[in-house]
């Protein structure tokens, strides 16, 4: 007999808006209160890893998403089985050991990133919920190049949906650039901001704060304050480290994670507490180190947002750190809404102690540079700019008896000029990104004007 789908409630981490169950968490986003939702509680796992160590993908998907979620046990498994037929890896997310690390494959779906695994399935859900709602759907999202594609991509084509994607204009990769924009369905509209990823951030979630505004026009969120993403990023968490724990015999396993909204590795943070056997996780940046600075001083301060070869983190302000500080200050939502508006004063915040899982470092892109090329000369394996940025900033932290997961996020592809920059040579390449080499586009370019957002959606949004 299968037992009975959780009854998890989530709550706000600003601590004004009353409990909700799984479907209206997903679909409301953003709490109303400004907050991000989180679960009441975090459930204890550890008696069923050597269970789990024997399962699929996508039966370790159903596992463990069935610790949060309100859905009936047949729709749950229908909807994770729809959300991975596209990937093209029978494994999903397979880990390969490459020198001295493992390297967590997280590209197979069909934007090649890691923000497929949780949009995919994202979409599927949003569907599901809606056709049962008989209701409709506004997605407002930003993105710094990969979530837009992938959040394009998990709904293109629905009727009960419209989506928003801002980009910074000129700041993402041409190949992530034209992911989004060759994408013509009518329910599709991309808008490149004059401004930086950061500041399409701080537009979507001032509109969202507006509860009048997204009442009115049914807005849903897509980036990683949606905590559907979050929860579906666990899995690969369990399903890496039981295999690499299975395969060398160790009795724990260390992540490093390319970090910019904070939401990768927020789902690290959770298997540790769920009760993956994880010695560290650590936290890499580009030259854009306010998460970095953060684990290593107690300090949590902006900065200006740096260009970069790896341009998915170039970001100041993570959006999911607000979920993590919740947690740091011992669940106390007061505290934490007072650290939020200090810091939305000052651009500053402090938190005493240490937080002994975490390592932070950051990878230059000088050193970027020289990771991808002495992977590809030393080991014939081609790391794309953000993954390298995490594979230099684990190599302080290698153990002999701890095996270190490296979170491979994107294709190479998806940067092809960063790696012929480093390897001298262009040689990244897919099939799929060549495709859409003289494909039409469409995109419209908007100022970094709240109004000019509001208008624009809504004239074209579904009501």
């Amino acid at each position: 007999m299968v037992p009975a789908m959780s009854a998890m409630h989530y709550i706000s981490t600003r601590g004004q808006t009353p409990p909700m169950g799984f479907q209206d968490a997903v679909l409301e986003g953003l709490a109303p209160d400004g907050g991000l939702l989180i679960p009441e509680r975090i459930p204890d796992v550890r008696d069923k890893l050597a269970f789990w160590s024997t399962l699929s993908y996508q039966d370790l998907s159903f596992e463990v998403l069935r610790q949060f979620v309100d859905l009936p046990v047949e729709d749950l498994k229908a909807l994770i089985a729809r959300a991975y037929r596209t990937f093209t890896h029978p494994e999903i997310a397979p880990a390969w050991p490459v020198g001295p690390v493992w390297i967590l494959e997280l590209f197979h779906g069909p934007t090649l990133a890691f923000k497929d695994i949780a949009l995919q399935f994202l979409g599927q859900f949003f569907e599901y919920a809606l056709e049962r709602r008989n209701a409709r759907l506004n997605i407002l999202g930003a993105t710094s190049g990969d979530t837009g594609s992938a959040a394009i991509h998990g709904v293109r084509g629905q009727q009960r949906i419209n989506i928003f994607i801002m980009h910074p204009r000129g700041r993402v990769s041409p190949a992530q650039e034209r992911q989004m924009t060759t994408v013509l369905d009518a329910n599709v509209f991309n808008l490149a901001v004059d401004g930086t990823f950061d500041d399409c951030q701080n537009l979507m979630k001032s509109i969202f704060r507006d509860v009048e505004f997204k009442r009115r026009y049914a807005l849903g969120a897509i980036n990683s304050v949606n905590w559907a993403r979050v929860v579906t990023q666990i899995v690969y968490y369990f399903s890496s480290g039981l295999y690499v724990m299975a395969q060398t015999g160790a009795p724990r396993v260390s992540f490093s994670v390319p970090t910019g909204n904070f939401g990768d590795i927020l789902a690290g943070w959770y298997a540790a507490q769920m009760g993956l056997p994880i010695g560290r996780l650590v936290l890499a940046t580009n030259e854009n180190d306010i998460l970095a600075r953060f684990f290593n001083t107690g300090t949590y301060s902006l900065g200006h947002v740096v260009p970069t070869i790896s341009p998915s983190m170039d970001i100041q302000v993570a959006s999911n750190f607000e979920r993590y500080l919740y947690y740091r200050m011992n669940g106390d939502a007061d505290a934490l809404r007072n650290a939020m508006e200090l810091f939305g004063r000052t651009g500053a915040l402090s938190v005493a102690g240490r937080d002994e899982l975490f390592r932070a470092g950051v990878g230059d892109t000088a050193s970027t540079l020289e990771t991808i090329r002495h992977y590809h000369d030393a080991y014939g394996y081609l790391l794309d700019p953000h993954t390298a940025v995490g594979v230099h900033v684990a190599a302080p932290h290698l153990r002999a008896d701890e095996p270190m997961i490296c979170l491979a996020t994107a294709h190479p592809a998806k940067f092809s000029d960063a790696i012929a920059r480093a390897v001298g040579r262009d040689i990244a390449r897919h099939p799929a990104l060549d495709a859409l080499k003289d494909a039409p586009t469409r995109v419209d370019p908007i100022p970094n004007d709240e109004r000019a957002v509001r208008d624009y959606m809504a004239a074209r949004a579904q009501v």
